[in-house]
């Protein structure tokens, strides 16, 4: 997430966006024939996944329901300005659309704004739903007990390498790290044997944002420990963890990780484009040796991507991350996702719910994934052969389910996420040692929760 910028920009840029969003319509309730459909676009003008599948539904839909129209209204934006985007379209009835694609990172914010309609009344007429695995409906469940979104999908995350760098290294093509340990000597490894590459990428710092909370910082938090406690947020007590070994360790594995420079440049980990680059440059050009990453990578290297990379699959190889010390059960992954839902001022949630069932039939579901290289929370559609066969790697990340843990899905997360690619940043630059930059976010999960803190 990038710097916040000084008051009068921001100031600025809200009313800026106000403008904008007032001057693009009188939101979703000038036809009670149309519904309004918002959802995030990609930045790369070549990724064009989603926009395409969408407008396949929006035809099948229109086709099964003459007179009925489908406005598709794309929010052409990184992550942190569409959610800035969305939550001010959601607060008028006068820009609020019929149906918002909401990530599971912030989807509590919105529903404790009162800006999401509950759709257990929907949902309980809806024979599908009992096709949705148990920890997708979870997350998009609040507090009060109802369920605020249906999941398109979810995802897990690993290790991808490269083969031909590990060759050079004299490292196997079955790697499978059994500990931290193993991974940052793997890096060394490649540091020594194979010079000009990047040996090993762990997102960090505010620029990437949630990409560095989740896809690194966590990924190392929720391998401390067994597995039954979250880390992050005491259950029992309702409170949010400071003081632990477990957030200093995961901080120090960042820290060795540029202090040995086994990773980027600090100036290129700490650019807002990395996931871009790494995805797009450092992978296929044989740049980048270890990437601690997610299982939606291939959706760039797909055809008509623009980014094709048919011969991914020959050229790089996966691992589980391990956990820190190869305690059971050995691997860690987390998960998190997107969820489509209809805002509380949505002038046609009926007609937008039914387009929800359209998208989310077993053929379409699984097209979806396949295309988005998802991984499905649908029961029939993860046992169907087509599926498993339909990618490679989809098998691998699927099977990463049984183990994945979910952020705690809890209003405070957003600034909680921020505090921790603070503490990030803080190491990854060597402003901060590791006591430092975790007794800063310490400081910071207290303002951030309401002093609603336990010390572990």
């Amino acid at each position: 997430m990038p710097v916040r910028p000084t008051a009068a920009p921001l100031l600025l840029a809200a009313l800026l966006a106000a403008t904008t969003l007032s001057a693009c319509g009188g939101g979703s309730g000038s036809d009670p024939d149309t519904i309004e459909v918002s959802f995030k676009q990609s930045t790369d003008n070549s990724i064009k996944v989603l926009d395409t599948y969408l407008a396949d539904m929006k035809k099948q839909f229109e086709k099964a329901n003459p007179g009925k129209k489908v406005k598709l209204v794309p929010i052409k934006a990184p992550d942190s300005e569409y959610y800035t985007k969305l939550q001010q379209m959601l607060r008028s009835p006068k820009t609020a659309p019929d149906l918002v694609y909401e990530d599971t990172f912030l989807i509590n914010s919105d529903i404790t704004s009162g800006y999401l309609k509950p759709l257990d009344p929907y949902l309980e007429k809806w024979k599908d739903w009992d096709q949705f695995i148990d920890t997708a409906k979870a997350a998009a469940k609040a507090e009060d007990g109802k369920t605020y979104g249906v999941p398109d999908g979810t995802d897990t995350r690993g290790l991808w390498f490269d083969k031909g760098i590990f060759k050079k290294a004299g490292l196997p093509e079955n790697w499978q790290p059994k500990t931290w340990d193993d991974v940052l000597e793997a890096a060394r490894t490649i540091k020594q044997k194979v010079p000009g590459v990047i040996p090993l990428n762990v997102y960090t710092g505010k620029p990437a944002g949630e990409a560095s909370a989740m896809q690194g910082f966590e990924m190392l938090l929720y391998g401390t420990g067994t597995g039954d406690e979250d880390p992050l947020y005491d259950t029992a007590s309702k409170k949010w963890i400071t003081g632990s070994q477990a957030f200093k360790d995961a901080l120090t594995f960042v820290e060795t990780v540029y202090k040995e420079k086994l990773g980027p440049d600090v100036s290129d980990a700490l650019d807002p484009n990395i996931a871009t680059r790494v995805r797009g440059e450092f992978l296929p050009e044989g740049k980048l040796g270890i990437n601690l990453d997610g299982s939606w990578l291939p959706q760039d290297w797909l055809e008509g991507s623009g980014h094709e990379w048919p011969e991914w699959s020959e050229k790089l190889g996966l691992a589980a991350m391990p956990t820190q010390n190869g305690q059971a059960p050995g691997k860690v992954s987390m998960s998190g996702g997107w969820t489509w839902s209809i805002p509380s001022k949505a002038a046609n949630p009926d007609l937008a719910f039914k387009f929800i069932e359209t998208m989310q039939t077993k053929a379409n579901a699984q097209k979806w994934y396949i295309s988005n290289s998802g991984i499905s929370v649908r029961k029939d559609v993860a046992e169907d052969p087509e599926y498993v066969k339909a990618q490679p790697g989809i098998k691998f990340f699927t099977d990463l389910v049984s183990i994945t843990h979910y952020r705690p899905a809890y209003p405070a997360y957003p600034k909680v996420s921020t505090a921790i690619q603070e503490a990030m940043e803080g190491v990854t630059t060597g402003d901060s040692s590791v006591e430092e930059a975790a007794s800063g976010y310490d400081e910071e999960l207290k303002s951030a929760t309401d002093n609603q803190v336990i010390k572990r």
